[in-house]
């Protein structure tokens, strides 16, 4: 009988059976998650879908894989707190995919991220033709696969170069820059930023500090004139002070008591002098010379990060650098071109690395990366963009009784890669793995196996299961919340036409990434959206270029060379909101963030046990050792380090979680200890406070852009992507929004449809308060409700750079040639234009 036609076991669990599970906001919930299938995990933002699936199913999963390592290896790995919860039966060993993927570092690329150039490195060092110390060029063969080899043409032996010849990171690095493609040099145009001024008056900064003022002496000595403006300076004297030779010179320096003392002086030049205070061992000193560099492609290199020896090599008539600079979709076009190129009697070596090759290509393409190039610095992707490389590096891995847990793996993903992305999970869930994608797209839900849904609303209010059933089982159930919008409801109802804005920002782009010749236009006092297929340009358009054009020309600089030409139309300020986390520790709150606290503990302040005892509102600060609890320094608890098991964080034994020193402890307002009024939600303390205006008045914006469900005292670096942007948002609603342009980058992350709905609210607040606002996304309920939307494509990289149409949803919706539009016209309802 083959294996295959074993009957499995009728005792094989079919489900993850979790039990009392209370991490975070969870209410002591009982579910069980199905086994082998693709599980989607939603709910409002706060509903506890994260504390589910990424603080109890992965963070145990992960915990129990650990613990069949090594006492000494586990020593080694950064361990996650186990989570609050009675049981959990059958759970696999667990990876996650987390919203926010670490940023890599300088020497991270497309290439090493997705391991593709480590493929393409053993192409080009067994497939490649390379050069004899002759300059004869050496076709792949048999005879070349040996260590050492004969050059036909004239006899010289070639080493043959192994692959980690063509690695950046290893041999095959650029001496200049060590392989990072880039150096920091001297920007000269910072050493003297007022030439109005002489020498004598510190025009030459480096020489303004310390003895480097000694040099100024010297290049007195040497012919420069220190008492005219550096501009009025000859062309040779300039040159002495920014680039003199470094000569030994006698100064006469006089006191004020007119004595006079001679000294010999090493001259540094102002270039030389930045120079020698980088190579200084005083950090302080290294970062006081930081704003006199310019980072710049290395002029060795050209950018490459290789040594020239490694761009002798050629497959398919081009070099390493020139294949990495493909995108991925051309690099396949390549690669598929290259059997015809090489001898028959390495065929079976080619199809083998070729295999290799589309096998890491296949999934990037699958989730819309087909524009990157393998030299792309890792640290310039995305956060969707980096998120979805990982999930390819995890699909290749081909592993079966997994649990993965992938939380919002549709950021950043425009409507046409959904297909993609489902085709990647779905091959996950088919190896024999467990999925769990907390998500909201709507389209990435309806295809999962099993659905739970937590709520009903946020924070103390949510941590239930409300609905769980498959996605058709959803789209009936009364108790659901995102059943009716998977049933096709939209969740921002229509918007009235605002009608002329009276006016227009516009932008000539000369040349940059795949922008050529762009002229974009965004009305002013109007909600414009910019949509379009990843790479196709908006990042580069309005984060790389309108705002950098913005802030240059409201302070009076010059443009970016890019840009050719910027009309504002009235804007005097640009504020970009992004979903990076606010704050470092537990000591940034909603509370302190909003200016709440501050108001809160002058009200302590002025209680009449304080004021007896001439308490200023200082003391009531966690962050005071008049007011903090001195054992766990106001933090509320303390990290026991136990080696090789986890950190444990345990509540602190003296305050019991209150932050707090029992004197501050002991002084009440309406009943409420400092501690308290932390523990109270916006909503709650709103109520409490509503006779308190200043206090009110610092919550109530918390509150309108839907976070009334955080606590005052929570830490903000906890909270989402979707809730950091809208606390900064809360943050400027008291400001005047006159002339005021908001750029937000993908806002709709993490964002429930409902919570979307409230965005939109928030921004016609700022819009009927006379902002301008810009945001870039993909959501089809917030495309839907900008004034103007920009649709940009129609594919990425190369493909993109174009504003293919632009107006109303509406008219990008029955656009012909729109990259968004037939997906925007089934959200509206409306026919897709060119089907019948």
């Amino acid at each position: 009988m083959p294996a295959g036609e074993i009957s499995v076991p009728g005792t094989l669990p079919t489900a993850i059976a979790v039990r009392g599970a209370r991490h975070n906001n969870l209410r002591d919930i009982d579910v069980d998650v199905p086994l082998w299938r693709t599980v989607a995990v939603v709910g409002v933002s706060g509903s506890g879908k994260t504390s589910l699936a990424m603080g109890t199913l992965y963070a145990e999963g992960m915990q129990r894989f650990l613990e069949s390592l090594s006492t000494y290896s586990r020593r080694r790995l950064t361990q996650a707190q186990r989570p609050d919860v009675d049981r959990i039966d059958h759970l696999p060993p667990a990876l996650a995919l987390r919203q926010r993927p670490p940023v890599p570092g300088l020497r991270s690329t497309v290439g090493t991220m997705s391991e593709v150039l480590n493929v393409l490195r053993l192409m080009m060092s067994r497939l490649g033709s390379h050069l004899c110390p002759n300059g004869h060029r050496v076709a792949p063969s048999l005879a070349t696969q040996s260590e050492q080899f004969a050059c036909p043409v004239c006899g010289a032996q070639v080493e043959d170069p192994s692959a980690e010849s063509f690695a950046f990171n290893s041999y095959g690095a650029c001496p200049a820059c060590q392989g990072l493609g880039v150096r920091s040099e001297v920007d000269v145009d910072t050493l003297v930023p007022d030439p109005g001024k002489t020498i004598e008056q510190g025009a030459v900064l480096p020489w303004n500090s310390g003895g480097r003022r000694l040099s100024m002496y010297a290049a007195g000595q040497l012919g420069v004139r220190l008492d005219v403006p550096y501009r009025s300076l000859s062309t040779r004297e300039r040159d002495i002070v920014l680039h003199g030779e470094p000569v030994r010179q006698q100064v006469t320096l006089s006191g004020r008591d007119g004595r006079t003392v001679q000294l010999s002086v090493n001259y540094d030049n102002a270039v030389a002098a930045v120079e020698r205070s980088l190579r200084s061992d005083n950090e302080r000193t290294r970062r006081l010379v930081q704003r006199f560099l310019i980072t710049r492609v290395c002029s060795v290199c050209h950018g490459t990060r290789l040594r020239p020896q490694a761009l002798t090599s050629q497959l398919g008539g081009r070099n390493i650098a020139e294949i990495s600079a493909l995108g991925l979709a051309g690099l396949r076009e390549f690669a598929a071109g290259l059997p015809t190129t090489l001898p028959a009697e390495l065929s079976r070596m080619t199809t083998g690395l070729l295999a290799e090759l589309n096998g890491r290509l296949t999934p990037l393409l699958d989730v819309g990366l087909a524009y990157l190039t393998l030299d792309r610095a890792g640290a310039s992707l995305s956060t969707g963009e980096r998120q979805r490389i990982e999930l390819t590096s995890t699909v290749r891995a081909s592993t079966t009784g997994m649990l993965y847990v992938l939380d919002e793996p549709s950021v950043g993903l425009h409507p046409s890669n959904v297909a993609g992305l489902r085709k990647t999970i779905a091959a996950l869930a088919g190896n024999g793995n467990t999925v769990v994608v907390v998500e909201h797209e709507r389209e990435l839900i309806r295809s999962a196996d099993w659905v739970i849904e937590l709520g009903p609303r946020a924070g103390a209010s949510g941590g239930t299961v409300i609905a769980e059933g498959t996605p058709g089982q959803l789209e009936t159930d009364p108790h659901s919340i995102m059943g009716p919008f998977l049933a096709g409801a939209t969740a921002v109802p229509p918007r009235p036409a605002r009608g002329d804005p009276g006016g227009r920002i516009a932008i000539e782009i000369g040349d940059l990434y795949n922008l050529h010749d762009l002229t974009a236009t965004f009305p002013v006092h109007r909600l414009t959206a910019l949509a379009g297929p990843s790479g196709a340009g908006k990042t580069a358009l309005v984060l790389d270029s309108l705002i950098p054009a913005a802030r240059a020309l409201l302070s009076g600089s010059a443009l970016p060379g890019h840009v050719r030409r910027l009309d504002l139309a009235g804007i005097r300020q640009v504020v970009q909101i992004d979903a990076s986390p606010i704050g470092q520790n537990a000591r940034s709150t909603p509370a302190t963030y909003s200016g709440a606290f501050d108001q809160i503990r002058r009200v302590f302040a002025e209680s009449g046990y304080a004021r007896r005892r001439r308490w200023k509102p200082g003391h009531f600060s966690f962050n005071t050792r008049e007011g903090q609890c001195p054992t766990c320094r106001g933090l509320g608890h303390i990290d026991l380090d136990v080696q090789y098991l986890p950190d444990i964080t345990v509540g602190c034994p003296a305050c019991h979680g209150a932050r707090f020193n029992d004197a501050t402890l002991a002084v009440r307002v309406d009943g409420l200890t400092i501690a308290d009024v932390l523990g109270l939600s916006v909503h709650d303390a709103l109520e409490r406070f509503a006779g308190r205006p200043p206090v009110a008045a610092a919550l109530r914006p918390v509150s309108e852009v839907g976070l009334g469900y955080l606590r005052l005292g929570e830490p903000t670096p906890s909270l989402s992507g979707g809730e950091s942007q809208r606390l900064r948002i809360a943050s400027r609603l008291r400001s005047s929004q006159r002339g005021v342009l908001y750029v937000f980058d993908e806002p709709s992350t993490g964002l429930h449809p409902l919570d979307v709905a409230t965005l939109a609210g928030v921004f016609d607040r700022l819009l009927d308060a006379g902002a301008t606002i810009i945001v870039i996304d993909h959501d089809l309920d917030l495309l839907a409700a900008a004034d103007h939307l920009i649709d940009m494509g129609p594919g990425g990289g190369p493909d993109g750079g174009r504003i293919l149409v632009a107006g109303t949803p509406e008219d990008v919706a029955r656009a012909p040639g729109s990259a968004t539009g037939p997906w925007l016209a089934d959200h509206l309802g409306l026919p897709v234009a060119g089907r019948s």
